[in-house]
């Protein structure tokens, strides 16, 4: 599948709250996607997530701003310390320890330049601080 990189970011505190019916119906797939396993390529713009809404909202998706392509380059830069390069084009598989390990430093704030100015950052933070509850995407234990 392919991911921009702040998605990677939003998948551990994904509980079904979106922009639209559309697109909780979408990250639910990918959700379901990353649970099996599936592996993930990195990609600027447009990617599993935000394909299917352009029909949704035409040429004014947010996937085009720039403040969009800053949040790429934030989690990008977070996130390989414990991932590995995140390129276009890098293929990757998150395991249930990764995303232990990842959930660990969300909670810790390490990792989350990228949700600076994002209008679910608080949504994310509580579910964080209260240990991930109702998550859709599973870890291999305890998450935080």
């Amino acid at each position: 599948m392919r991911l921009r990189p702040h998605h990677l970011l939003c998948g551990l505190t994904w509980v079904g709250k979106g922009y639209s019916p559309a697109f909780t119906a979408g990250m639910d797939a990918i959700i379901r996607r990353l649970a099996a396993g599936e592996t993930v390529e990195i990609v600027a713009g447009p990617d599993d997530i935000c394909t299917p809404l352009l029909r949704e909202q035409g040429a004014v998706a947010h996937c085009h701003g720039a403040s969009v392509t800053v949040r790429d380059r934030a989690a990008a830069a977070d996130l390989e310390p414990l991932l590995g390069s995140l390129a276009v084009g890098t293929r990757l598989h998150l395991s249930a320890a990764d995303i232990d390990r990842l959930r660990v430093d969300f909670r810790a704030g390490s990792i989350r330049r990228a949700c600076a100015l994002c209008a679910w950052s608080p949504l994310c933070s509580g579910l964080a601080e209260a240990g991930y509850p109702g998550v859709r995407l599973p870890g291999g234990g305890s998450p935080g």
